[in-house]
């Protein structure tokens, strides 16, 4: 009876193992398709973009240089680095170093942060001087500004949100990885994670030189 137990221990925890495996990969398949679907939101709209400025290119040109190109890089690099930290939590997690997992994981998330006050600051700094949706200073633009500035903020306004939906998520990764649900066997959650904020980072990219550096 005991002999014949140990098969079966073996059997289940192969099963076991395999039912892991197809989660995995199912998680990471959902995770892909999920991911294409922001690429084609984000390229219709640079789509777009590219159309209005070789519709207005001088126009564009102009209301570039009313954005702080400085800012634009500032967070260019915050987001760069939070890239780094974001892997460097995947590689601690591989080690089974789970408390370095944390701190990368934290230190992504306070990056994050970071972008978000920064891009706030740029706004209120629009905002300030009238440069907003249905501004009344806005309606007294030319029309190839509004339509850049109605980009900008749809844009960047869009991005945003997606850093505050990837801080959401990776605050929710950390309270995993603290409770050992994720552990240097199963890390797939964190895999991606890692992924969607990637994502993010090379959004911004592109926005980068499509606004700041546009003029």
């Amino acid at each position: 009876m005991s002999g014949s137990s140990y098969p079966e221990a073996s059997v289940q925890g192969h099963s076991e193992h395999g039912a892991e495996h197809r989660d995995d990969f199912g998680a990471k398949l959902g995770m892909w398709l999920f991911l294409v679907t922001e690429i084609v939101l984000f390229g219709g709209l640079f789509i777009g973009y590219s159309y209005m400025r070789a519709k207005y290119p001088g126009e564009f040109h102009h209301a570039g240089s009313e954005l702080n190109a400085t800012i634009g890089v500032i967070n260019t690099l915050i987001l760069l680095t939070s890239s780094l930290t974001m892997v460097l939590s995947l590689v601690a997690i591989q080690r089974g170093e789970r408390t370095k997992t944390r701190l990368f994981l934290a230190a992504t998330i306070v990056l994050g942060a970071a972008f978000l006050v920064n891009k706030s600051f740029e706004w209120a700094a629009k905002f300030h001087h009238g440069l907003y949706p249905n501004s009344p200073h806005l309606a007294t633009l030319p029309p190839g500004e509004q339509v850049f500035f109605g980009l900008y903020f749809t844009m960047t306004g869009l991005h945003g949100f997606h850093v505050l939906a990837g801080i959401s998520v990776l605050a929710w990764l950390y309270a995993l990885v603290s409770k050992g649900r994720i552990t240097q066997d199963r890390h797939a959650a964190l895999e991606n994670g890692g992924l969607y904020w990637h994502l993010v980072d090379v959004i911004w990219i592109f926005l980068l030189p499509l606004f700041y550096l546009a003029a």
